[in-house]
């Protein structure tokens, strides 16, 4: 698993497909949080935000590196177990949104003015991880495995992330960025969020499987 990993890293470094989405989580994060003060909550809604858009983009490209026959040769090598190279490349969509999360919670720290406690910052870590764990999983499906043609899968992230987004009161994506702009009280939201993370970890997990499923049988 390990090799998988530092082989999906080296071919995106190299294939630069990293570039676009680090490039819009960046544009996004300093539009949204530049200058803010006041509670923290709402900053790390738009971080987390920003972070699952990124999530997503990143995921279709990391699942999508290599064309059919690379994939076979990658599958083959890995002992012919596909579901370990899929898993590889959402370890590695996983790890490089925990470097992403870290920015993402000081750099409104930096640019705002913000009285910081220890309950913003788990709060933090909660919502950009649940945001990250669903833009990964909307970008599972969305990828090679399952499309074909990048336009359609480029149409069906669309809806997807607009759905998470703007559909009021869905959980985990609405529903957490509707608590974190209407409570600014870190404290009384790190339970809901965490019911928000648990939710975002089942909907991975569902999509993963699914995708496994359908494109196995497709092999």
């Amino acid at each position: 698993m390990i090799a998988l990993i530092r082989y999906t890293f080296a071919t995106v470094l190299h294939t630069q497909r990293y570039v676009a989405p680090l490039l819009l989580f960046m544009g996004f994060l300093g539009i949204l949080t530049v200058n803010g003060s006041g509670p923290l909550p709402p900053a790390y809604a738009s971080s987390g935000g920003a972070l699952f858009v990124c999530s997503t983009w990143l995921t279709i490209a990391l699942m999508s590196l290599d064309d059919p026959p690379q994939r076979a040769i990658v599958v083959v090598s890995s002992g012919g177990r596909s579901l370990k190279v899929l898993l590889a490349a959402i370890a590695t969509a996983l790890l490089s949104c925990l470097v992403l999360m870290v920015f993402g919670l000081v750099f409104p720290l930096l640019i705002g003015s913000y009285d910081v406690t220890a309950n913003d910052l788990l709060l933090g870590v909660e919502a950009q991880l649940t945001c990250a764990l669903v833009g990964i999983a909307i970008g599972v499906p969305c990828s090679r495995l399952l499309f074909k043609r990048q336009g359609y899968a480029l149409v069906a992230a669309l809806a997807l992330v607009m759905a998470a987004l703007f559909a009021k009161g869905m959980p985990p994506v609405n529903r957490l960025f509707t608590l974190m702009a209407t409570t600014p009280d870190a404290a009384k939201l790190l339970g809901p969020t965490a019911g928000m993370l648990l939710i975002a970890a089942v909907i991975l997990v569902v999509f993963v499987a699914a995708t496994q499923f359908v494109a196995t049988r497709r092999e």
